[in-house]
């Protein structure tokens, strides 16, 4: 015989089905964004406006959030999220757009380079269209325009641009005090992304200078120089903001100490993980223990936590999966990890770790 459900039972069901939840708002989720998916509450929704060709491997998203979303800064990130094949997917993409856009239209841009086996960026070159809606998370990074107003030296390469194009037509917008130049560095002249915006943004703003270099339509390639940076006015008293792929910011960096540009003059920020340091083997790897899941798992290897936890069947919040957006945050009761990124090792009490770069030493216990 069924046991009778009463109304009053019914609520009180629903609310500790509420109470349990760190995100209540979106335990309807799965009702209301069957019937409207800009309803989302577990993230913002955005819907697409259009998208544009940027290049051969390279799209311009224009999406409309929902208006409960909180704007950005000139130069964030964002966290997006997919569902590819049922699984949820998240990535860290650069807001290309200026926040006057959201402000005026309610509008942003994220312009987007197709990764050879990428598994998000195909799918959203190959299968995001007008109209579909996307979620976003909140705009995070401290990349962002000086509050001093000094001259400004941009370098860029590929689609590192994207966070740049933001800060520039902000700057442009704002009228920028000082001096802004950018360097930017492309393979071919059909590898420029945002050209159009670029090239009014120099006709317009009379402190900006453009500099567009093709690295590979010569004989020989043709990379970041010293004389590069010596032909640019002030150079040890600018602000210095890179992006790019790991070889260029290393070239620039390098070269950039070299005439005497302070470490804390240079501001940078990853589009692609920055590359691991080398562990021991011997030194790494041991249990690991989830508290509120119940579950311990003997680890092996490099494996991060956040893979050992996907690998349990877990899903754990995360965003970039290389340490930038820390979304992946969380408490370490006990035990020691390793810093995938710098090698360095935590101490072996409760702290905060990311589970997206930290390596287990040995027994460890998570409050997850």
């Amino acid at each position: 015989m069924l046991a009778k459900i009463t109304p009053s039972k019914a609520i009180h069901w629903l609310g500790r089905q509420l109470l349990n939840r760190e995100d209540p708002g979106a335990f309807f989720d799965p009702l209301t964004t069957a019937i409207n998916p800009m309803w989302a509450q577990q993230y913002t929704p955005a819907r697409v406006e259009r998208i544009t060709e940027e290049t051969a491997d390279t799209k311009t998203f224009v999406l409309k959030p929902a208006h409960r979303w909180g704007g950005f800064k000139a130069g964030q990130h964002l966290n997006v999220g997919i569902d590819i094949n049922g699984v949820r997917r998240t990535r860290t993409f650069s807001l290309s757009s200026s926040p006057a856009l959201w402000r005026n239209q309610g509008l942003i841009t994220l312009t987007i380079k197709r990764l050879p086996g990428g598994l998000v960026t195909n799918w959203l070159h190959d299968e995001l269209k007008t109209g579909d809606v996307i979620g976003l998370s909140e705009a995070f990074g401290d990349f962002l325009i000086p509050e001093e107003k000094r001259s400004v030296l941009f370098i860029a390469g590929g689609s590192g641009i994207t966070p740049i194009l933001s800060h520039l037509e902000t700057m442009a917008l704002e009228d920028y005090p000082g001096a802004v130049t950018l360097l930017y560095y492309v393979r071919t002249q059909s590898d420029v992304i945002g050209e159009e915006r670029l090239i009014a943004l120099r006709n317009r703003y009379p402190s900006f200078a453009l500099n567009i270099i093709t690295t590979h339509e010569g004989s020989e390639p043709r990379y970041l120089t010293g004389q590069d940076l010596d032909l640019i006015p002030g150079l040890a008293d600018r602000e210095i903001f890179l992006c790019g792929p790991k070889g260029l910011m290393e070239l620039a960096t390098d070269q950039l100490s070299q005439r005497g540009v302070s470490n804390d003059r240079q501001h940078s920020t990853f589009f692609a993980p920055p590359a691991p340091a080398q562990l021991a083997s011997t030194d790494i790897g041991g249990e690991v223990t989830f508290s509120k899941s119940n579950l311990s798992v003997d680890s092996k290897g490099d494996a991060n936590l956040l893979e050992i936890a996907e690998a349990a069947g877990l899903t754990p919040r995360h965003g970039c999966r290389m340490g930038i957006c820390h979304q992946c945050t969380c408490t370490k009761t006990s035990g020691t990890v390793v810093n995938r990124l710098t090698g360095k090792t935590s101490g072996s009490g409760a702290e905060s770790v990311q589970l997206c770069i930290s390596v287990p030493q040995g027994p460890v216990a998570l409050e997850a």
